[in-house]
């Protein structure tokens, strides 16, 4: 199977999943069924390619369920369900992934247990890069994704999650492909814009301005060789200046409602990224004090390591490592920020021990190489 017909079977997915779940089966079983038919969709298509995709997905997995519903105890059940299978031929047109988020946002499930299964289930994101993202063990998040199905197996879904919560799956599902192996970018982003034209909300409004900022960057942040490229060192021309207009544009607009949130404090601080010409004339002060305003409203230890990062730019890489030393330093990314900070100070020695520290914890072979560039090249600097 190409990888196009790979990205196909991605995209098709959440709208399989929604139409099984429309015609009565309980999410498990259907996303069951649904992982069934994509298995034979990557055995079957290779030979012999559907002229309608999604409707051969729909038919296989509406099958599946039906042999996987069978027994003495739902023999009426089951006959009733055979009756309403759909004839052959092209399934609707219809974009059913924003309102499965919202389905799997269901009343009855805690929030972070919503926004695993959504990932899971509908984003496309495996156990492990869910587990990162909350900062968890792997064996946990897979407990907690089997917890959350068996919650809302046989669980009718008439009644849709709340608006955070689904913000809160596109914003990771937003991350993972911007940071992560899997390019998840564009697809958070138009499902938050479709979210932003449905709801009046300042928090959609913030986090659609966040990715649109961030995504701004994207060209710039690799080199040619596939390396990552530090923001400090980012060509600012590949910056793409009408999605970073069109973020700044819609943040102004979202403060204005007076009505601040994690996601508008996100995005204010990558306006002022996206607002400096140079690295140097970044505002490195008005940073640290809207870090200062996300930390109120999250509490987040990983704000709180940016933050230290901010605090080191402001006012000195000592005063950045003493904001440092109140963390737990088991954290994603704190040795990479210890280096970082030690680098600034002068201490190349620690720096150097610290990239390469990082660079084996690091979630990415992208990350990984370039902090073992990192350690390197002071190493080379110190036996010079």
């Amino acid at each position: 199977m190409t990888w196009s017909d790979e990205a196909l079977l991605r995209s098709l997915t959440p709208s399989v999943l929604a139409i099984l779940v429309r015609r009565g089966a309980d999410f498990a079983a259907a996303e069951d069924a649904v992982q069934d038919a994509l298995v034979e969709a990557v055995r079957v298509w290779p030979a012999d390619p559907p002229q309608d995709p999604k409707g051969w997905l729909v038919t296989v997995a509406w099958r599946r369920f039906l042999d996987a519903t069978r027994s003495d105890a739902a023999r009426r059940r089951r006959e009733d369900l055979v009756d309403e299978e759909p004839a052959p031929g092209p399934a609707p047109a219809v974009d059913d992934t924003l309102q499965l988020y919202f389905l799997c946002a269901h009343p009855s499930l805690t929030p972070s247990s919503a926004v695993a299964l959504t990932l899971r289930a509908v984003g496309g994101l495996t156990t492990r890069q869910i587990a990162q993202a909350y900062l968890v063990p792997e064996a946990t998040m897979a407990q907690r994704i089997s917890r959350a199905k068996r919650t809302v197996s046989g669980v009718r879904f008439d009644q849709p999650g709340d608006v955070a919560t689904v913000l809160r799956v596109l914003y990771l599902v937003f991350n993972e492909g911007y940071s992560g192996d899997v390019d998840l970018t564009a697809e958070a982003i138009r499902l938050t814009r479709q979210l932003a034209a449905a709801i009046d909300h300042p928090e959609v409004a913030g986090l659609l301005a966040l990715m649109l900022l961030h995504h701004a960057r994207r060209a710039a942040r690799t080199a040619p060789d596939g390396s990552l490229v530090p923001l400090a060192e980012q060509d600012r021309g590949r910056w793409d200046t009408e999605l970073i207009a069109e973020g700044i544009e819609i943040l102004q607009a979202a403060l204005a409602r007076d009505r601040l949130g994690e996601f508008q404090a996100q995005a204010a601080i990558a306006a002022l990224h996206a607002d400096a010409p140079t690295a140097e004339e970044t505002d490195w002060v008005q940073i640290v004090e809207w870090y200062d305003e996300l930390a109120r409203l999250t509490d987040s230890p990983v704000v709180r390591l940016n933050r230290a990062v901010a605090v080191g730019e402001a006012d000195g890489p000592r005063a950045g490592l003493a904001a440092l030393a109140a963390l737990n330093d088991s954290l994603p990314r704190h040795a990479a920020v210890a280096a970082y900070l030690h680098e600034r100070d002068g201490d190349l020695a620690t720096a150097a021990r610290l990239y390469a520290e990082a660079a084996q914890k690091a979630p990415n072979l992208a990350e990984r190489d370039h902090l073992t560039r990192q350690a390197a090249r002071l190493n080379a600097r110190r036996g010079r």
